[in-house]
């Protein structure tokens, strides 16, 4: 890597949220003269610490406003933000774009800089003013669908309840309790699945838009060079669907023929997939966001020393006021959160953020030890002097907090001392490590047909997700939506990549096949060298092609069919080793 110093050239104190404050810090970047190798370098940097000041900016608003939907000052600073500072940076980057382009030509920096010249020319390639104003008006919409959500609530059990909260009645015994639960929710979402029609119809008629704008067919080439998509393309995503077909789906069948004999039921419904199938108690693995971080922190040292100390550095989960004063974790579930879970790194202070909905189930416990993978990668890379490099492509970032998932499974004792208890959560997890993978498919498949399709009618979007979920789905595979169908064609609103970062889910599913490669490398050359590979890989953070970083990690970068099929048979040959 080469050496660069710290850049002084944005001020340690800067407000970055307002145009004000940085028009001139983007004059000086595009007026600078630059005539050295040195002095480009020089540039790069200090263009790479503008960006970090703004993209944190952008990122404690983001935090502020998920954190707590529902106050009107945090949503109002988040979207001045969006719609008042980003449509004038973008169009001022564009600029610095071109200008870096031209100075890669003339001053070979070396192999160093291969993917931020790479990066850059198609930026540069794919910009239009007029698609400024569309994507601040997308990111209004998707700030509506946040909103929508998160006010989402039911009565239930005697108690208002978040919709997170009600994912633990699916675990329950009893199978009315779980059968009304399941109908409270789905009506709750039914209510407004109107309204999300509304803001979804709009974002795929305006993404459609900006694809046009800047000479594509359709969203989906846009998306692609969008996303650097520069190692894979959608015939590689149809493979891994194929693959899918045909290797998970009859795993799947499997384990929903062996649910159902378990529970003892002529079909198998909606509510009986969460459900422990023996008739035992739901896992408890912790009692609220503290004890969740407190019992995590001991994983991670058991796991390996130097993660349990960046994820001690985290805090200890009692914050609930988002990213105020510095925090770093928000974890409990509550009126008014957006839904979902994240982690977003904060690239001028160089702080992660993790942010979830702890409701005190095990799917916690995954997320936890999934957005603690993120954090890791960014603490690995945190001395990168270029922001740019400080991310990984997605498609990689997602193998860092997938691959915590399953390697920390021998020491899930700390939230299950019991021996059964933590073996079921381990059956769990290997069961939903490939389980995952339709959901996946299904989700990557409908976003190519839906972008291919820009003018189709709800009822065409309707009929394409059902036709998915009967190639994907559980339907055709032992469960009964006799009675229920009016909620099957709405599933699809409840999955948020689809409104704020579209085309962002095979990432999961490239991400859980390498995660996989290293949970087996675990398992057959040992934590320690599995370990030694993982940190390897993070520590590139984007700095090299994604097949590098595939190799990097000891992983190859293929998705297709015949790795689909030799990582099932494996996790399959493992589950049986388990008690049941």
């Amino acid at each position: 890597m080469t050496s660069l110093a710290a850049s002084d050239f944005v001020p340690a104190d800067l407000d970055a949220s307002a145009w004000a404050n940085i028009e001139s810090l983007f004059t000086d970047l595009k007026e600078r003269p630059v005539e050295s190798p040195q002095a480009f370098e020089t540039w790069l940097l200090d263009r790479s610490e503008l960006q970090a000041a703004m993209s944190e900016a952008g990122a404690v608003r983001y935090i502020g406003m998920t954190c707590d939907t529902a106050s009107e000052s945090k949503k109002k600073a988040y979207l001045d933000f969006v719609e008042q500072v980003l449509p004038k940076i973008r169009p001022a980057e564009f600029e610095l774009d071109k200008k870096q382009a031209a100075l890669a030509k003339r001053f070979d920096l070396g192999d160093r800089y291969t993917v931020i010249n790479r990066d850059t020319i198609a930026a540069v390639e794919i910009f239009r003013e007029e698609n400024v104003a569309i994507s601040t008006e997308i990111t209004r919409l998707d700030t509506e669908y946040d909103a929508i959500n998160g006010a989402m609530m039911v009565e239930f059990d005697g108690q208002e309840k978040t919709l997170p909260q009600m994912g633990k009645y699916q675990e329950s015994n009893d199978r009315a309790v779980r059968e009304a639960a399941w109908k409270a929710v789905s009506d709750r979402r039914a209510q407004d699945a109107g309204k999300i029609d509304d803001i979804f119809d709009q974002m795929i008629a305006k993404r459609d838009r900006m694809a046009r704008n800047a000479g594509f067919d359709n969203y989906v080439g846009y998306a692609f060079k969008s996303k650097n998509r520069f190692d894979y393309t959608p015939e590689h995503c149809f493979a891994f669907h194929e693959g899918i077909e045909r290797h998970v789906m009859p795993f799947v069948a499997r384990l929903d023929a062996e649910r159902q004999r378990l529970l003892g039921v002529d079909t198998l419904r909606p509510w009986d997939l969460a459900v422990d199938p023996r008739g035992r108690a739901p896992l408890q693995p912790f009692d609220g966001g503290a004890d969740l971080v407190a019992k995590t922190r001991r994983v991670f040292d058991r796991l390996d020393p130097e993660l349990g100390r960046m994820f001690a550095s985290l805090g200890d989960g009692t914050n609930t006021n988002g990213a105020e004063n510095g925090a770093s974790l928000d974890l409990d579930s509550r009126k008014g959160k957006a839904p979902g879970g994240y982690q977003y790194m904060r690239d001028r202070s160089r702080k992660a953020f993790i942010f979830m909905n702890a409701a005190g189930l095990h799917r916690d416990v995954e997320t936890m030890v999934h957005e603690a993978g993120h954090a890791f990668h960014s603490m690995f890379c945190v001395e990168e002097p270029l922001a740019h490099y400080r991310h990984a492509p997605i498609e990689f970032c997602e193998v860092a907090s997938m691959a915590m998932e399953l390697i920390t499974m021998p020491n899930w004792d700390e939230y299950y001392p019991d021996t059964e208890a933590a073996n079921r959560a381990r059956r769990r997890q290997l069961e939903g490590s490939v389980g995952l993978l339709p959901w996946i498919a299904t989700i990557d498949a409908f976003q190519h047909w839906l972008y291919t399709h820009p003018e189709h009618t709800r009822a065409e979007r309707a009929k394409a997700w059902l036709d998915l979920e009967a190639r994907f789905g559980h339907q055709g595979h032992r469960v009964d939506w006799t009675g229920i169908e009016k909620y099957r064609p709405i599933i699809w609103q409840r999955q948020g990549h689809l409104f704020g970062s579209p085309f962002y889910y095979v990432e999961y599913g490239i991400a859980q096949l390498g995660a996989l490669g290293l949970w087996l490398k675990s398992l057959e050359e040992g934590v320690d060298a599995a370990m030694a590979a993982y940190k390897r890989g993070l520590a590139l953070g984007g700095s090299r092609p994604l097949p590098e970083l595939f190799a990097a990690a000891e992983l190859p970068f293929d998705f297709g069919p015949d790795t689909v099929a030799r990582l099932v048979g494996r996790v399959e040959a493992e589950l049986n080793k388990l008690p049941a």
